[in-house]
C-alpha cells in the first residue's frame, strides 16, 4: 500500500494489505458491522497478500456491485405477496365457516 505524503511527489510504501481465509467460514462469529471473530469451528486463519494462495484480489478504483438481480427479486416478492394474500383469504373463509357452524349448531 502506498501513499503520497504532503509536499512529496513520489508515493511512499507504508504497508501491505493482508487477506484471510478460513477452512470453515460459516463457523465465524458475527459481531456486527461486517466484523467477525475466529472460533474453534472456523479454524485458524490462512493469511497472506492478495492474489496469493487463492486469497482473492483487491482492485483499486472499483465499485462492488450487488450480488442480487433486482428484477428477479422483485418478481419473487410480488409472487410471494400474492401467495400470502391467497392464504390470508383462505384463513378468513375458514374462520367465517367455523363462526357460522358455531352460531347455527
Amino acid at each position: 500500500m502506498s501513499v503520497t505524503l504532503p509536499g512529496q511527489a513520489a508515493p511512499q510504501q507504508v504497508g501491505a494489505l493482508q487477506l484471510a481465509s478460513f477452512v470453515n467460514p460459516t463457523g465465524l462469529q458475527s459481531i456486527g458491522d461486517n466484523l467477525y471473530l475466529q472460533t474453534g469451528s472456523s479454524g485458524a486463519p490462512n493469511t497472506g497478500q492478495p492474489t496469493l494462495n487463492g486469497l482473492g484480489s483487491v482492485r483499486q478504483g472499483y465499485l462492488e456491485s450487488s450480488n442480487v438481480n433486482v428484477v428477479a427479486e422483485l418478481v419473487d416478492m410480488i409472487s410471494t405477496q400474492r401467495a400470502y394474500e391467497v392464504n390470508s383469504k383462505a384463513v378468513q373463509a375458514s374462520d367465517q365457516m367455523l363462526q357460522y357452524v358455531n352460531n347455527n349448531l
